[in-house]
């Protein structure tokens, strides 16, 4: 017998605290202001981690584009030395497109003695070429006119005017003839198509002078 209500005394024991522990259990429960609070946190962050992937994977693709673009149709390249000026300056980067076709006055980025150069394209295959001491330039016995110029200049020649040039080839020159080492030098000479890089189409910095380049 008292077996049994000492048994039955167990049993109470547990049902009180049973109680008391389901009494506490609301307190310890978040209130619906928390959970609406919580619930905005967690939107939050899944709005924050959708557009970090979102903003990755766009900066990857716009990678791999201006990659693909630098590599296959448009060099980005940055102006060293002075003789393009006052065209192109030193620090300018600017833009080219790879091309082996040229009209006069365009600018010719090429590769020659391990260095990129860029010169403006005076005359193509079998034409012939002729200066005066005045630094004026003729192309088949015709003056060219060259409005990029600041000023004209004989500059370093080192080879027989008039001259005709080769086939295969282009000759050119820098708009700073006074100091440009061109196709009037044989450290330059008339450049062959392999070495053509392309033609610079625009300027993206400084900002000040972003735009097309002449």
């Amino acid at each position: 017998m008292n077996g049994e209500k000492a048994k039955w005394h167990g049993h109470l024991k547990q049902g009180k605290e049973a109680v008391k522990k389901r009494q506490k259990l609301p307190e310890t429960l978040p209130t619906a202001k928390q959970l609406r609070l919580e619930l905005k946190r967690e939107r939050e962050r899944h709005r924050y981690m959708q557009l970090l992937r979102s903003t990755i994977c766009s900066l990857v693709v716009v990678a791999a584009v201006a990659v693909l673009i630098t590599t296959l149709l448009s060099p980005v390249l940055r102006i060293y030395g002075s003789s393009m000026n006052p065209t192109l300056t030193e620090g300018d980067v600017v833009v080219a497109v790879k091309k082996t076709e040229f009209e006069k006055g365009d600018l010719v980025v090429f590769h020659a003695s391990n260095k990129i150069l860029v010169k403006r394209y005076i005359a193509g295959p079998g034409q012939w070429v002729d200066m005066d001491e005045a630094g004026n330039v003729y192309v088949d016995g015709r003056l060219l006119e060259e409005p990029y110029l600041a000023e004209k200049a004989y500059g370093e020649v080192t080879i027989s005017m008039p001259y005709q040039v080769p086939d295969g080839r282009i000759f050119v020159l820098g708009d700073h003839r006074s100091v440009s080492v061109d196709s009037r030098s044989t450290t330059v000479g008339c450049v062959a198509e392999e070495q053509i890089v392309g033609k610079i189409l625009f300027r993206i910095w400084p900002l000040s002078g972003l735009g097309t380049v002449h």
